[in-house]
């Protein structure tokens, strides 16, 4: 599993928008970065109950890390077009990130084997990178906080040290 001060693994991945059903394109993060700090949360799986709570405490608190110039993604091992209904269906404000091949999850060491006692998923976890790619803030469900308000919470505080590092 990564580290703070680690390097973030470069991956490329589709990218939901949200806007309508086909709005899926590529996503590499070594081309987002330069442009500020960004936070990638990793959700098992989107329409579950945590994961639409968690997403939507991002979404009413993106005004937050846009003041920081953030980037936030989600991302889960769900195929496009469902992130893209789940982005409409919760109005989230910020695009998914869809690792459906489950590459990202093992890079990052955020895996979670067995989902219901069945299939591989992300471990709900959050990262925020700096411009560079250097993890400066690290979250991992069941090693700190739980509440997804006070997670958010200390993941703007990372967000806020990084832009004034």
């Amino acid at each position: 599993m990564l580290s703070v001060g680690d390097s973030a693994p470069d991956f490329t991945v589709p990218i939901a928008g949200g806007e309508v059903y086909n709005d899926i394109s590529s996503f590499t993060l070594s081309e987002a970065l330069g442009d500020g700090p960004i936070v990638l949360a990793f959700i098992p799986a989107a329409f579950t109950s945590g994961c639409t709570t968690e997403m939507c405490t991002f979404r009413d608190s993106m005004h937050r890390f846009d003041a920081l110039d953030a980037q936030v993604y989600g991302i889960s091992v769900d195929l496009p077009p469902a992130l893209n209904i789940f982005i409409q269906q919760e109005e989230l404000n910020f695009p998914l990130l869809s690792d459906w091949r489950h590459e990202v999850i093992h890079d990052y060491g955020v895996v979670l084997p067995d989902m219901y006692g069945l299939f591989e998923v992300a471990k709900r976890s959050i990262f925020v990178l700096d411009s560079t790619g250097i993890v400066t803030y690290r979250w991992v469900e069941g090693e700190g906080k739980t509440d997804y308000g006070e997670a958010i919470d200390a993941v703007y505080e990372a967000v806020a040290e990084t832009v004034s590092a």
